[in-house]
């Protein structure tokens, strides 16, 4: 896979588990993510948020600050001492979040200003039966977001992960952009595929020129 040698064809995919309190890695993760490496493996990380507007559920990592960087440390030379290759998935929910998870209570941010009505099942097995209506993102704020995904893959590479997994699915942010049904935009970011498909090409050239 491209300069990596890997030594079979099994994946360790990204799964959440809600154990990084304060959105900072554990301890605990170290062992976890040991458990699971083998020589020439590849494991891929939990979801990871970019920012403290990315984040939608309780205690999930995050990479935007000095502390998370150092505590994903320890658990990126565990797996490497095991000959494991090590990928972060770098997310950001938009709108599938609720004001509790975003800073001082605001509402979370999306390619639109429509609510997302589908209930969704949390962490502690209870039905969410509707997230807080987000605010659409301004054309002037995008670079911000694009930037700050930019800078997580440069954290993540200081933290000695390997490379990263840019999130564009399952609902979240990028595809909030790229689906019509979601993004009703009048700026360069909505309307045509091209246009809509532009947030999520940024961000690949901004994490491609910073880290590849």
């Amino acid at each position: 896979m491209g300069k990596f040698n890997l030594a079979h064809r099994v994946v360790l995919a990204p799964l959440t588990r809600q154990r990084s309190y304060n959105n900072v890695p554990q301890p605990h993760a170290v062992l976890y993510y040991s458990q699971r490496t083998s020589n020439g493996g590849l494991l891929i990380s939990e979801a990871t948020g970019v920012s403290e507007t990315a984040q939608g559920f309780p205690n999930t990592p995050g990479i935007w600050t000095k502390e998370q960087v150092e505590a994903w440390k320890p658990i990126v030379d565990a797996v490497h001492a095991k000959g494991g290759t090590f990928f972060c998935q770098i997310w950001h929910v938009g709108r599938v979040s609720d004001s509790v998870y975003q800073p001082n209570g605001q509402a979370p941010i999306s390619s639109t200003d429509k609510p997302l009505l589908t209930p969704q099942i949390g962490g502690d097995g209870v039905e969410i039966p509707q997230f807080t209506p987000p605010r659409r993102l301004r054309t002037e704020e995008i670079p911000n977001i694009v930037n700050h995904f930019r800078l997580a893959a440069r954290n993540a590479i200081e933290a000695g992960f390997d490379g990263v997994e840019i999130h564009g699915a399952h609902g979240y942010l990028l595809e909030q952009f790229m689906k019509d049904k979601a993004n009703d935009r009048t700026d360069e970011y909505g309307g045509s595929l091209e246009n809509r498909c532009r947030f999520t090409l940024e961000i690949v050239e901004a994490v491609a020129n910073e880290i590849a």
